[in-house]
């Protein structure tokens, strides 16, 4: 035997760890034979001998030997031997010790995954904005990976797993058995009240503002703990200005009603002492389709229209900004909700509460503004979702509600993100190739988004989200969701680093990419019923994941960031710092941002505040005007000093407090 190994060439064999060991064809020949004993196939070692020199014959062809392929080329030996019983021993000894590696690195992984999160090692640590260091978080962390294991273990199949281990893709919210996210109605709440759930406290219908934001608040609160993402309310000024007229509240009345609301929504009382992640839109005006209707509460109609309380509105809009502006006692930007303006064509731009929304913006970017000004959205889609009993899967239908909202009644069952930059970087200059392997990808996406909403739905009839079952009842209006990471990357790659999103070139290929990820989404409608949607995904530490793991299997690959902190830019957004000149952004950006259906936004970046309110205001009605994309933010830089508060622009120290601390010095030294 010692001249056939020596013939084939090895004396190193990859494990599945990554470690090499040396090469030992006697492990190979005991399993055979403990095989074929077992089954009473065969008992003599000649048998064995020959049936592992066919192994070793087979093997030559690899050109880097793993455990996994001499298992099986074992298989396929006793297989054309005609050694069933052997090779049916033989296969439930290899899932027999499969399962004992799996057992075991699940007792190892219990001490890995405490230190890891207590000395912030895991890249998980970073991955959600939303979540700060503690106790709850290192609760939420380990038992998220159980989540995720028995997710990729048990649930998916095993080309889905390896697929995001080894970071072709990223299936979003492994750690918890949920949707991602949700939009409600918030008149089904304000007209039945929070109830309905079996053994659990019940509410009517709220009859003043102050209940009906107390429901609110529990509502978001338990329905957080449902699902995986970001809960939205549309139309929150509109619905909630029948009981400002009816309660005739005052301004002060109002604005402290809505300070409690947005501080309880603060608080970290999700699991995982996370803040709830919210989202509300506002109407501004009262949209077109709401007008003539007659506001209900507490089960009374009301003798006027929703259109007859705009200055209720006002009242609400201007006491939401004036909240959010002024933030904690310390100064601090209330983080939630988020809140996302609907801006249409009769929106007022002079009045006061315009120059109040865009003074908060121009000094903390808070909003989103949905352009209903020159897309192809309308206002009253979200509201018209959850009423579309037959929705056409023949079309790519948009979710709405933005990149953290979601329209009423519908939202997002699940999101995969996949690795463009790979692509780019294994497939250079072929084309063709690229867009095979992009299929490859996106069709194990739709099948593991097809697996996770036949089990959500399974435990949703069986009542594992009760408010869930008792206030949607259906995940037929649920998207699921596929997004791309690194685009830019990709292009950079594809090319040599010839050509990213910056270029003409670059931005016709990744146009090109995306059309055909939309051609497949809607081969995916058509052939499953359900609905899909292309995101932007934020992919807040999913771009750090596929970076490192880059890193380690194509050490050449071109990315942002340093050796230490590799990344990619998200989605199909211009590198980070590429222009600081807003409206060139927008004319880079615009049709590539209309290309997605899902979750989108374009982040204008400012150095610090905007000059004044008046200038914002003009630069975000420029933009809408002039560019179809259909979500946009305001990002200006700014510090929050815990001593003077707000200071425009980035400051590692606060220039105040060194000027402080100058003078005393300077006081000191003259004294002495």
């Amino acid at each position: 035997m010692q001249s056939t190994l020596i013939s084939v060439g090895y004396n190193r064999l990859h494990k599945r760890d990554g470690s090499l060991v040396a090469f030992n064809a006697d492990k190979i020949r005991q399993a055979i034979i403990a095989a074929g004993r077992a089954s009473d196939d065969f008992v003599d070692a000649a048998m064995a001998e020959e049936l592992l020199e066919a192994v070793l014959m087979h093997v030559e062809e690899v050109a880097e030997l793993h455990v996994e392929h001499i298992q099986d080329r074992v298989e396929q030996a006793l297989m054309d031997a005609g050694f069933f019983q052997a090779l049916r021993a033989y296969i439930v000894y290899r899932e027999q010790h499969g399962r004992l590696r799996r057992d075991r690195k699940a007792i190892v992984e219990v001490a890995a995954s405490m230190n890891e999160y207590l000395s912030r090692e895991d890249w998980r640590v970073q991955a959600n904005a939303n979540q700060g260091y503690s106790l709850g978080g290192l609760v939420l962390n380990v038992s998220g990976k159980v989540t995720a294991n028995y997710w990729l273990d048990e649930v998916y199949s095993e080309a889905i797993g390896r697929a995001h281990r080894e970071a072709d893709l990223h299936i979003h919210d492994l750690d918890m058995l949920a949707g991602y996210c949700a939009g409600w109605s918030l008149r089904t709440l304000l007209h039945e009240g929070l109830n309905g759930v079996p053994g659990r406290v019940e509410a009517g219908p709220p009859q003043h503002l102050s209940s009906a934001l107390g429901q609110m608040v529990n509502f978001l609160g338990t329905l957080q703990n449902e699902w995986a993402g970001a809960q939205a309310f549309s139309s929150f000024d509109t619905y909630l200005a029948p009981y400002v007229r009816n309660d005739q509240l005052s301004y002060e009345a109002v604005r402290q009603a809505l300070q409690e609301f947005i501080y309880n929504l603060n608080v970290p009382s999700r699991w995982g002492t996370q803040t709830p992640f919210t989202n509300l839109t506002f109407d501004w005006v009262c949209p077109e389709d709401l007008r003539e209707q007659i506001p209900v509460v507490a089960g009374v109609e009301m003798p006027y229209a929703y259109g007859d309380l705009q200055v209720e509105m006002d009242l609400l809009n201007r006491a939401y900004i004036e909240v959010m502006q002024a933030g904690d006692a310390k100064g601090r930007v209330f983080t939630f909700p988020i809140p996302t303006y609907n801006i249409t064509h009769d929106f007022p731009w002079d009045s006061e509460n315009a120059d109040r929304l865009f003074e908060m913006t121009a000094r903390y970017g808070l909003p989103y503004f949905q352009n209903f000004l020159n897309s192809d959205m309308l206002p009253n889609q979200v509201r018209s979702m959850c009423c579309r009993l037959q929705l056409d899967v023949r079309e790519l239908l948009k979710r709405g509600g933005g990149l953290f909202g979601s329209a009423e009644q519908t939202g997002s069952l699940g999101v995969v993100t996949l690795n463009c930059a790979r692509l780019g970087h294994v497939f250079r200059g072929d084309t063709q190739g690229l867009l095979r392997r992009l299929d490859t990808l996106m069709e194990l996406a739709m099948e593991s988004l097809e697996v996770k909403r036949k089990v959500i739905q399974h435990h949703m009839d069986a009542g594992l989200y009760p408010y869930t079952k008792r206030y949607l009842g259906t995940l037929r209006n649920h998207f699921s969701t596929i997004g791309l990471n690194g685009l830019h990357e990709m292009l950079r790659n594809f090319t040599g680093d010839e050509d990213g999103l910056h270029t003409e070139d670059g931005r016709r290929f990744a146009l090109n990419v995306l059309d055909h990820v939309r051609a497949t989404l809607l081969r995916f409608q058509e052939e499953t019923g359900h609905m899909y949607n292309l995101e932007a995904t934020p992919a807040e530490g999913t771009t750090y994941r596929f970076a490192k793991e880059d890193r380690k299997r194509y050490p050449e690959i071109l990315q942002a960031g340093s050796v230490d902190a590799p990344y990619y830019t998200n989605s199909s957004q211009l590198p980070v710092g590429f222009t600081d000149d807003p409206f060139e952004a927008l004319e880079l950006q615009d049709e590539l941002q209309c290309k997605y259906t899902g979750g989108t936004v374009l982040h204008l970046y400012m150095a610090e505040r905007i000059s004044s309110a008046q200038a914002c205001k003009q630069l975000v009605r420029k933009a809408l005007g002039r560019f179809r994309l259909p979500y946009l933010t305001v990002t200006p830089t700014f510090s929050i000093c815990p001593v003077h508060g707000y200071l425009d622009g980035e400051h590692e120290f606060c220039p105040k407090c060194d000027e402080v601390l100058l003078l005393s010095e300077q006081t000191l030294s003259a004294v002495h």
